[in-house]
């Protein structure tokens, strides 16, 4: 067992086994950059501030903002119905038809919020069947815009078109549009940089994404520190662990010092690729570098306790946190728990879960799902069942991975007339069945036999439009 050391203020000793857990928070860190020129409701709020709404009609100055209001709504509709008309044209592009053509006889004014609106429209419609056309349709509207008078695209367009081809699996003509978008003098960025490592799944590829950030001299890595960072922050997403390695000595050789992101991420990495003592190196060489753990290391080092089954020293790591007016969330109490589930210690699980209420941290649908889960794995049906009815009577409604674990559960135990239930119970408290839940509930059923009964909800599938990933899975249980 190693030792790990914190050193900062009371900072406690504590033996750790490994296993670890990022927190939501840092996976949630947005790269969105896109809301700065062109989404709707980013220009809300700069024009509610230059109207100066108010709550009070008084001198007349509420019909004026009903006014204002009324026009602002009239100017979102407009553009809307716009990228609708664009969208109807761009479906007909084919033989004989000039799509080109048919978008200038619209005599409609292009701007950056009719662009967005009309590339989101096509990324969100694209499928396994038409990536090859939605990628010629996002291109062709994206080279007829740019040419219209008085407007000009922005590096988010870009980024936009790049998720596009990305999406469309079309990367060389996405590593075309970067070229393209560096020569016309857009900086790239940090969204630009991630949606790149995001379509590069061969290490070799990343690498070669990496270094090319490494040595770009207009890379905008906002927010973070440094552009190291940046690229850590988005290989870690991808879970790119070695180039992680790679990239800190690099930093390290540019001069560039470590902060509490960099070592959160370079202590999940180590956790990850297995390297035990080099977590604990980091742990003490964070210290010494005089920073203390934040939100995110005390999730780390909770999810690691947990994992490997130490709940007396998680309590006291919880309890150390309380003493240094650090109050442990409902984040950090659900990590514990994920972790201790994970382990199989059910009886932890349920200690902590009833600790944090105790401390005034009310449970959310993500940790009754783990509880759920924890139990449903563990073989405990019946006390998942409890807690999702408990749930449900705390005001939690529950997700769809909430419905997937409890119908696993029902099929685990034969009950597959509930299981069933339970998919037609989460579409009616409008819980939309992803194709996760298709795939346990079909598998389970088809696995105990009742093949008629999962050819039902297959046709339901289809109805539902998961037809993509039936041709590849169940292809034969359709008949």
């Amino acid at each position: 067992m190693n030792t790990v050391a914190f050193f900062g203020a009371r900072m406690v000793l504590y033996k750790l086994s490994f296993s670890s857990f990022i927190s939501r928070k840092l996976c949630d860190y947005s790269f969105d950059s896109d809301r700065s020129d062109n989404g709707f409701q980013y220009v809300e709020e700069p024009l509610k501030r230059v109207w100066g709404y108010s709550d009070f009609d008084s001198s007349g100055y509420g019909s004026h903002n009903e006014e204002r209001f009324s026009l602002r709504q009239r100017f979102f509709e407009n553009v809307r119905s716009d990228a609708a008309r664009v969208l109807d044209i761009l479906r007909q592009d084919g033989l004989g038809f000039d799509a080109k053509a048919a978008l200038n006889e619209l005599h409609i004014k292009v701007s950056g919020l009719l662009v967005r609106e009309v590339l989101v429209g096509i990324l969100k419609n694209i499928n396994y069947e038409n990536k090859e056309r939605s990628a010629v349709l996002g291109y062709t509207f994206f080279l007829w815009s740019g040419q219209q008078e008085n407007y000009r695209h922005t590096a988010n367009t870009y980024h936009l078109i790049m998720k596009i081809l990305a999406e469309c699996e079309e990367f060389k003509a996405m590593w075309r549009l970067l070229d393209e978008m560096v020569e016309n003098g857009f900086p790239t960025t940090a969204r630009t940089f991630n949606i790149l490592i995001c379509t590069c799944g061969e290490a070799g590829l990343a690498r070669k994404v990496v270094e090319r950030f490494i040595k770009s001299k207009k890379f905008n890595y906002r927010p973070f520190k440094h552009s190291y960072n940046a690229i850590l922050y988005s290989l870690f997403v991808v879970h790119h662990y070695k180039l992680i390695e790679w990239v800190h000595q690099q930093m390290l050789v540019e001069g560039h010092s470590p902060d509490i992101l960099t070592y959160n991420i370079l202590m999940y990495a180590k956790y990850r690729l297995g390297k035990l003592d080099q977590f604990n190196r980091l742990l003490d060489e964070m210290g010494r570098s005089g920073f203390s753990p934040d939100f995110h290391t005390y999730n780390i080092l909770l999810h690691v306790l947990g994992k490997g089954d130490k709940p007396l020293a998680a309590l006291n790591l919880l309890n150390h946190m309380k003493e240094i007016g650090f109050d442990p969330s409902v984040l950090h109490f659900t990590t514990l728990i994920d972790g201790l589930s994970r382990a199989g210690n059910l009886e932890a699980c349920k200690y902590f879960f009833d600790e944090m209420i105790k401390n005034g941290c009310m449970p959310d649908v993500v940790c009754y799902t783990v509880m759920i889960t924890g139990c449903i794995v563990g073989g405990a049906l019946e006390k998942a069942l409890a807690l999702f009815d408990e749930m449900i009577a705390m005001g939690q409604l529950p997700n769809v991975f909430t419905y997937n674990s409890v119908i696993r559960g029902f099929c685990m135990a034969g009950r597959f007339e509930e299981a069933c239930s339970m998919l037609k119970e989460m579409e009616s408290r409008g819980c939309n069945p992803n194709f996760l839940v298709y795939s346990t509930l079909v598998s389970n059923l088809r696995n105990a036999g009742k093949l008629s009964e999962a050819r039902k909800v297959i046709r339901q599938m289809i109805e539902k439009g998961h037809n993509v990933h039936l041709v590849s899975k169940f292809k034969g249980y359709r008949r």
